[in-house]
């Protein structure tokens, strides 16, 4: 009997602990563009359409807990507009965020693309779609009622920021303002997040030199900065290219980890290594409110951009494609042309390679 009872007491014990145990699973996307075919691609008798691109990706984007993107256009109205000024309809940011994003990261060197009317519009629609975002603000008042980004998930508590290294020489019109690199700046916010209580750090970067492989020195200088100062998860896109993951271990435990660019999410691009980008896959966890949170695993997939031309029209897909083995593609695609796989391959090959290297 004593026996058994032992045997209960340990059975509700574990219950009690597996029961206070959090984890949030967190997925975040490098660079959502809109060139110009992109928009013209979208095109419908009645507006802009964008579901299709999304259709193979978007389990994948819903599954997480919390998934964020770099919105690396904005939304200022007609006349619809590419590079090197963005303007993209409102339906593409509808569309990401019925895709499964939760998080627009808008600190970008595009963010004032369109302006005071653009930024503002920017936030305006993804607010109105209920989702967060953050790196932009209307106004001083804004920010510091919504800065940091703070989101309670599983009894998680992250606290989000978000920088830009310019603006392609454009200055926000006061009262507006976009998250600008600069370390007396951030180490003020990140102090203000600590009054917030956070179990955790996370900052998204938008810095880098584009279509660079390798982290420039200014990125490790920012980063080894901010890790200093308690962020634990760095995300970095700008470059449009893959950049290396660094995690720093401690005692086999993840203390921190970097990634420097996811490269493209979606975009128009089709030069060499730029037509796809990494998806990181970061899961945190927290036995109990008195424990740290651990950082549990930080993995990636890759995604391409599928641009192919029905009766003249461009048309673009995103196909996961996980690490991108050679029998996965030949079997999962089959569909694609010999050029088409080809370039999907080149594009698996070095991002894999360049993901893993450490500098």
């Amino acid at each position: 009997m004593r026996t058994h009872s032992l045997f209960a007491l340990l059975i509700l014990s574990c219950s009690i602990s597996f029961a206070q145990e959090s984890r949030v699973t967190l997925l975040f996307a490098g660079d959502a563009m809109q060139h110009l075919p992109q928009i013209y691609a979208a095109k419908t008798d009645s507006g802009y359409n964008y579901d299709a691109v999304f259709e193979l990706v978007k389990d994948k984007i819903l599954n997480p807990d919390i998934a964020g993107v770099n919105f690396e256009t904005t939304l200022g109205g007609k006349p619809y507009t590419g590079y090197p000024l963005f303007s993209s309809p409102d339906e593409y940011a509808i569309t990401l965020k019925n895709a499964g994003f939760d998080i627009f990261f808008t600190a970008n060197n595009h963010a004032l693309d369109t302006g005071k009317k653009g930024l503002e519009q920017t936030i305006r629609v993804i607010k109105e779609e209920e989702a967060k975002q953050t790196g932009t603000f209307e106004s001083e008042q804004q920010r510091s009622l919504n800065y940091p980004l703070m989101i309670i998930k599983n009894n998680i508590r992250i606290a989000f920021l978000n920088y830009t290294y310019g603006t392609n020489g454009l200055v926000a019109e006061k009262p507006n303002i976009v998250n600008l690199i600069d370390t007396v700046l951030i180490r003020e916010d990140l102090q203000t997040a600590q009054l917030l209580n956070p179990d955790i750090l996370i900052a998204v970067m938008h810095w880098g030199e584009e279509y660079h492989t390798k982290p420039s020195s200014k990125q490790k200088e920012i980063a080894q900065f901010l890790l200093r100062n308690d962020v634990r998860i760095i995300i970095g896109h700008h470059p449009h290219v893959i950049q290396p993951i660094d995690i720093n271990r401690v005692n086999n435990n993840i203390a921190s980890t970097v990634f420097y660019s996811l490269g493209n999410f979606l975009s128009n691009q089709r030069k060499q290594n730029t037509d796809g980008g990494m998806l990181a896959e970061i899961v945190i966890t927290k036995k109990d409110n008195d424990t740290p949170i651990n950082i549990e695993s930080v993995d990636y997939t890759l995604v391409w951009v599928h641009k192919y031309f029905e009766k003249k029209k461009p048309v673009y897909r995103l196909l996961p494609i996980g690490k991108g083995t050679e029998d996965v593609i030949n079997n999962r695609y089959n569909e694609l042309t010999p050029y088409e796989k080809y370039t999907l391959k080149r594009f698996v090959k070095a991002a894999n390679k360049t993901a893993t290297t450490t500098y």
